[in-house]
């Protein structure tokens, strides 16, 4: 494997999880089929594995689906990073991306929610997400598409709030941009999220990101910032950011 030139895509691995249950049951034990870091001394880390868990619940709740527990889900992880742990890669080369999935799997046509589901974790190794790495990355305000909108799905991770940004994305992409910087819905005028993560202002001893208000995804990697900026002495503020 070659660590030093290691992009964001999907590597093939060894194992991934997998664990079903029925619209009227609860999950039981699985069987092998977040992200995690190798530390200089070889030990594997993981990053705040029991916070996805809860927000995988968050969003199984607001789409009618049941959910593993958060002791299921990150014992689902660990597994999985165990399994896979050749693929971890070196100390500061990338890191494991873990990704979690629940889908609904069972035999259904009509509008209703699916009478089987199917949680699974795969994982990939993987190097930084933008392909301009820790440089600066340029942002396209998006004015015409939007990401979410109020009362429906945008403060839970669902697949609903990735496919619709494709298109901004592609447009974006094709004018020389590296992701879109959506706006809220309703006027036009406040900063909410980029497609896939959340936003930071930051100048000299103030830090401010868009609250999160029922269209942003409460991130795990955001609250970790705002701890981390608190307990660093930075005051950290959440409002509408306007342009």
């Amino acid at each position: 494997m070659d660590w030093d030139n290691l992009g964001f895509g999907l590597t093939r691995t060894d194992y991934m999880y997998s664990m079903k249950c029925s619209s009227e049951g609860s999950f039981q034990q699985g069987r092998l089929r977040t992200k995690a870091y190798r530390k200089e001394d070889g030990r594997i880390l993981l990053f705040r594995p029991d916070q996805n868990g809860v927000r995988m619940r968050i969003g199984a709740e607001r789409l009618c689906m049941p959910s593993p527990t958060v002791d299921q889900f990150v014992d689902a992880v660990k597994q999985t990073v165990h399994a896979n742990r050749r693929w971890v890669p070196p100390c500061e080369k990338g890191s494991l991306y873990i990704r979690p999935l629940l889908i609904g799997t069972g035999p259904i046509l009509g509008l209703a929610p699916s009478p089987e589901y199917t949680f699974l974790v795969y994982a990939s190794p993987v190097g930084n997400y933008f392909k301009e790495g820790l440089a600066p990355l340029s942002l396209y305000v998006e004015d015409e598409f939007d990401r979410a909108s109020r009362g429906g799905t945008g403060f839970v991770k669902t697949i609903s709030n990735y496919s619709p940004v494709l298109k901004a994305l592609n447009r974006a992409k094709n004018r020389g941009f590296s992701d879109v910087l959506y706006l809220d819905s309703v006027n036009k005028r406040c900063v909410e999220e980029a497609s896939a993560c959340n936003i930071f202002i930051v100048k000299e001893n103030l830090v401010s990101t868009p609250a999160t208000n029922g269209t942003i995804l409460s991130g795990i990697t955001r609250r970790s910032i705002i701890e981390i900026a608190r307990d660093h002495g930075y005051k950290v503020i959440t409002y509408g950011l306007s342009l």
